[in-house]
């Protein structure tokens, strides 16, 4: 029956990944022919639909929804890892968001808060990434004991960084493909100005180090008082036979 479990439980992750890595190919032929027949401009005929810029940004997106979905499975094979359950889905799910359903469907514009959610989540994330990482490292390298504090300054710390670094990104690729990923302008083409051009990204990094903050400090309390609290979210380092021999 157990056995059964995992793998009824191993084929539904299978199932889930694969479905939305086609979300994320499908609409690649679409979007190339897209790119090649719309107009850069938005024009008085054509207020109020795509341009050029947003067909192009789709396209890097589901580009890099592709790569993204073989990052799991890399991972794994590479460093030896083992990604709870949980942590994949939720992984997967996110990526279906925040781009079939942010930019292909337009979910950024039409749904309220849709980004915010997004990057608070993503916060969380990558504050639990963090903590795996070093908890792997400090489990491993025995001749250096790490306290709570600096496991959850480190995984905050790791939060903030990639949360910059997407920024960087996004105002790159606005630059070179005059896309909007920084939403410095209106779905109608109209650019903001000053204060309102800035308010995307300072709230995504905000909402970003909000989701890092909650997510070290869950691991700080149950680093500190062993509850356990990450035991189902922590990725783990798969020892082979021969490190299990050598610790013994």
């Amino acid at each position: 029956m157990k056995d059964f479990l995992k793998n009824a439980k191993e084929n539904m992750g299978k199932i889930l990944g694969t479905l939305v890595l086609i979300s994320f190919i499908a609409p690649i032929g679409f979007l190339i022919f897209k790119i090649a027949t719309t107009p850069n401009m938005v024009t008085e005929a054509t207020v109020g639909q795509r341009v050029k810029s947003d067909y192009i940004l789709m396209l890097l997106e589901c580009l890099l929804g592709i790569w993204a979905m073989s990052l799991p499975d890399m991972l794994t094979k590479k460093f030896s890892l083992e990604i709870p359950d949980k942590i994949y889905y939720l992984y997967i799910i996110f990526l279906y968001s925040a781009i079939f359903l942010g930019e292909v469907r337009d979910f950024y514009y039409v749904i309220p808060y849709w980004d915010t959610v997004l990057h608070t989540l993503s916060g969380l994330m990558m504050g639990f990434f963090g903590f795996s990482l070093v908890d792997i490292l400090n489990n491993t390298n025995k001749r250096v004991t790490l306290s709570p504090f600096f496991i959850a300054f480190f995984a905050f710390s790791f939060a903030i960084t990639v949360g910059v670094i997407w920024e960087v990104y996004e105002f790159t690729a606005d630059g070179i493909f005059g896309t909007n990923m920084q939403k410095y302008k209106l779905q109608d083409g109209t650019e903001l100005i000053g204060r309102e051009a800035l308010e995307d990204t300072m709230e995504d990094l905000i909402v970003d180090g909000a989701g890092a903050f909650i997510a070290s400090g869950i691991g700080y309390i149950s680093l500190k008082y062993k509850k356990g609290w990450l035991n189902d979210l922590r990725i783990k380092y798969k020892r082979n036979k021969e490190e299990e021999i050598k610790d013994d």
